[in-house]
C-alpha cells in the first residue's frame, strides 16, 4: 500500500507540470492564430523573453509561458513596425 500512495502522490505533483504548455507550443499557436487573421508569417516573428525584459524587446506582448515567467513578443518585420498584431485574443 506504501507503494500505491507513493505513486498517487507522485502523480499528484506532476499533473500541473505536464498541464503547462511549453513556450515552442504557446508560440506556434499564436502564429497560427496571426496568421489566420490575415498577416502574412513573413512580415512578423515572436520572441520569447524572460518576463523581467518583455519592455526592453521592442514589441508587444502577446502571449506568456513557463508558469508567466516569459513573454512571447510580436515584432513586424516589414515597413509598417508599428503595427499592432491581429489577434482574437492572446494567450
Amino acid at each position: 500500500m506504501n507503494k500505491l500512495s507513493m505513486l498517487g502522490t507522485l502523480l499528484a505533483l506532476l499533473i500541473p507540470v505536464a498541464a503547462q504548455a511549453s513556450c515552442e507550443s504557446v508560440k506556434a499557436d499564436i502564429t497560427q492564430k496571426i496568421v489566420a487573421n490575415g498577416v502574412e508569417e513573413s512580415s512578423f516573428h515572436l520572441d520569447i523573453v524572460p518576463s523581467d525584459q518583455a519592455d526592453q524587446a521592442g514589441g508587444q506582448v502577446v502571449g506568456h509561458c513557463d508558469n508567466d515567467t516569459q513573454k512571447i513578443v510580436y515584432l513586424r518585420t516589414g515597413a509598417d513596425t508599428n503595427s499592432a498584431p491581429a489577434l482574437a485574443q492572446t494567450i
